[in-house]
Formats: C-alpha cells, sequence, structure tokens
C-alpha cells in the first residue's frame, strides 16, 4: 500500500505579515497531483490542518476545496487534529465526511478503533491518536500522571490491543501528534511542554508497521518506522535551511517500509544575514538572496539611520529585522529580550525569585511554578476546545 504523509498545513497562518494563503492552496494542489500521478492509495495528514482553533474563513474554504478534491480522487485520508486546531470543530460532520472516504479522527476516546483499509496483500489498520492535552485527557485514559508519555503510552495501549485482536498479518499504521525525543524543533511550533518535559519516547510507538507524527516543522526520520513529514511551508526563519516535503511510502506485504521524500513547492527561498549595514549592503556573496525573504540581523554598535529602508533597496523582500550589537554579555547595554532569549518560562520565574530573595527556588517551589504554568497552559487549551 503506498502512503502521502503530510502534517502542520496550518492553514491561515501568515509568514511575518505574508499572507500564505495563495502558497497554501498551491501546496494543496500539488498534494492532488502527487496523489494522482504517484499512484497513492492513501493520505495521511498529522494533525495542525489549521493554525488556530477559529480559523479564518478562507482558511475554512481551502480545506473544503482539499477535501473534495481528494474525494472526487477516490483516494481514502485519514487525517487527525493536531494542538493548533479545535478538535471538536474540525471533527463536526466526520461521520458523514467518512462516507466519502475522508476520515477525520478527532477524539481521543477513539484511538484504538481503527480505518480500515486493504490492498492485494490484505488490510492495513489505520489508527488516529490526535494530539492528546495530558490535563484533559489524563482520566479518559486512566492515568494518574498529567504527563504526555503517560497518555500516549495509554493510548497506544488501546492501539495495541486493537491490533492483537485482528486477524495475523494485519498491518498497522499510527497517525499522531506530538514532540518525540530525538526530533529537532523549529521556532514556529506552539510550546507543548507539561510538567517541564515535552518530548515522549520513540519507543511509545513500538508494534506498529509505521507512525507517521506531525507537530515538529522539519521533515525528518526518527526511525526507519517513525517519521514526521514537517509542515509543507516554512513558518519561521528558523526554518531556513528546511526542505519541504512530504513522505512517499511504500508499506510491504510483511509491513516493510520504503520511504521517499516528495518536495513540495516554495513560493520563496528565506535567507537569514548577520553583520553591519554597510557590510550587508555591500557584500557581493549576498547576491543569492537579493529575491529571497531575508531576515537582518544588524550588529552595528550603534543603530544605524533607516535600516529597513535602506536594506529594501538591495533585498526587497526583508520581512524581519533585528539588532543584536557585538557586546560582551554582561554588558549593561545589552537588551532585556536578549538576555531572556532562549530561555523558557519556568527559568525566568526561577530567575525573578532568585533576583527578589538573593537565592533561587528549591526543589519543592520549583514544582510550584511548574504546576502553575501547567494548569495555566491547560486552561488556555481548554478554553479552545470550548469555543
Amino acid at each position: 500500500m503506498r502512503l502521502l504523509h503530510t502534517s502542520d498545513w496550518h492553514l491561515g497562518r501568515a509568514f511575518h505579515r505574508v499572507n500564505m494563503l495563495g502558497a497554501q492552496a498551491e501546496f494543496i494542489g500539488h498534494l492532488v497531483a502527487t496523489v494522482r500521478e504517484r499512484e497513492v492509495d492513501a493520505v495521511v495528514v498529522s494533525g495542525d490542518v489549521y493554525d488556530r482553533a477559529v480559523p479564518p474563513l478562507a482558511a475554512v474554504e481551502l480545506f473544503d476545496d482539499a477535501l473534495h478534491r481528494l474525494a472526487g480522487l477516490g483516494v481514502p485520508t485519514v487525517m487527525i487534529s493536531g494542538n493548533h486546531d479545535s478538535a471538536r470543530r474540525l471533527g463536526v460532520g466526520a461521520g458523514l465526511i467518512g462516507r466519502a472516504g475522508i476520515h477525520l479522527r478527532t477524539d481521543p476516546a477513539a484511538a484504538g478503533t481503527p480505518v480500515i483499509l486493504a490492498d492485494a496483500h490484505g488490510e492495513v489498520a489505520f489508527y488516529g491518536v490526535p494530539y492528546l492535552e495530558p490535563a484533559l485527557v489524563k482520566d479518559e485514559f486512566g492515568v494518574d500522571r498529567a504527563a504526555h508519555e503517560s497518555v500516549l503510552t495509554a493510548a497506544m495501549d488501546r492501539v495495541r490491543a486493537d491490533l492483537a485482536a485482528r486477524a495475523p498479518g494485519t498491518r498497522s499504521v499510527v497517525l499522531a501528534h506530538a514532540f518525540v525525543t530525538g526530533g529537532e524543533p523549529s521556532d514556529s511550533e506552539r510550546d507543548i511542554t507539561v510538567g517541564g518535559v515535552a518530548s515522549v519516547p520513540a519507543g511509545v510507538f513500538a508494534g506498529v508497521d509505521y507512525t507517521a507524527l506531525g507537530h515538529l516543522h522539519g521533515c525528518q526520520t526518527i526511525t526507519e518506522r517513525v517519521r514526521y513529514s514537517g509542515s509543507p511551508l516554512a513558518y519561521s526563519f528558523s526554518e531556513s535551511e528546511h526542505r519541504k516535503t512530504m513522505w512517499l511510502v511504500d508499506l510491504g506485504a510483511g509491513g516493510e517500509v520504503r520511504a521517499e521524500r516528495v518536495d513540495c513547492p516554495v513560493p520563496r527561498a528565506l535567507a537569514r544575514v548577520r553583520g553591519t549595514l554597510e557590510d550587508l549592503l555591500a557584500d557581493p556573496a549576498l547576491a543569492r538572496h537579493e529575491q529571497a525573504w531575508v531576515e537582518a540581523t544588524l550588529t552595528d554598535a550603534v543603530r544605524p539611520a533607516d535600516p529597513m529602508a535602506r536594506l529594501a533597496e538591495r533585498f526587497p523582500h526583508t520581512l524581519s529585522l533585528v539588532f543584536a550589537p557585538e557586546r560582551a554579555p554582561d554588558d549593561p547595554a545589552v537588551s532585556y529580550a536578549r538576555r531572556l532569549a532562549d530561555r523558557s518560562d519556568q527559568e525566568i520565574a526561577e530567575d525573578f525569585v532568585a533576583h527578589v530573595r538573593g537565592a533561587g527556588p528549591d526543589a519543592r517551589e520549583q514544582g510550584v511554578l511548574r504546576d502553575a504554568f501547567d494548569a495555566v497552559r491547560a486552561d488556555d487549551m481548554a478554553q479552545e476546545v470550548a469555543r
């Protein structure tokens, strides 16, 4: 059976104020063409279909167009909700849409109930495990601790139990939306840290022929049977070195996996340039970036006059301007934002405690802070779900 694995469409998302709907529509067209030309048997979409719980109308219309075009090809599609999606909204009409061969899996309780497809070698069970917010699903899965590994392990136990009850030789595919240990994140993914831990081990998916992951935006192989497709478009300059692709996966008669990357259309190249303003304007080596979307980091000791306007003369598609004067880290002129860069909310809070009372929090106090941040994040997620 030939599968096309994709994820993280983020329909409705912009890139530094640039409307990406046209590029997203081009990707959908490319997806449909690939399904047709490469004789794909099933499409799997591993979450974050939309960029937010209540997407703009244009994004909903594009999603509707994608569903109609996939259904028109007669190729089954299995799709789960991600942490950016409203699972309840995405799942509205799932039963009716399923009759057209588009199988939406957004209910955590149904993680162990597969979509069954078949080829010349027998049945393939597709299990959709939507994004599991630990605090909201721990009771459903009967776990004591609200942690990603706990709830995902419990969901996979249901998958393995169902698979064990099926005919010998039944092959299996799991769709999941999670941060798996060993994956490389980028700046455009929403933080899903709970209890100080965001990732789960790849061993959680043991016993499954292929795991189609979503959440991380870089295409990557965790193991031969556990892979991220990544997002089809770049959504941050941290993805400037990404090759945006989908996975074309051939699942053999005995569950063997052979995977090939299929490139996605690139609306415009990304470039990150760094140096003084005069150097950036004069360096001939940067000519190759003149038509790219550019993030420029200026290292001038003193902020130059009209830097964006001057950069735009050479790089007309400059979207991001960062000031990072070459100074020692302890220089008082170093900005507050730079001092906080790459630090988590937990670390910033602990630093504040240390600043106020002269000593950092002890282990018990660290736990209190961690629980507070987890509670706020879980409450935000619950409000999104309820919208």
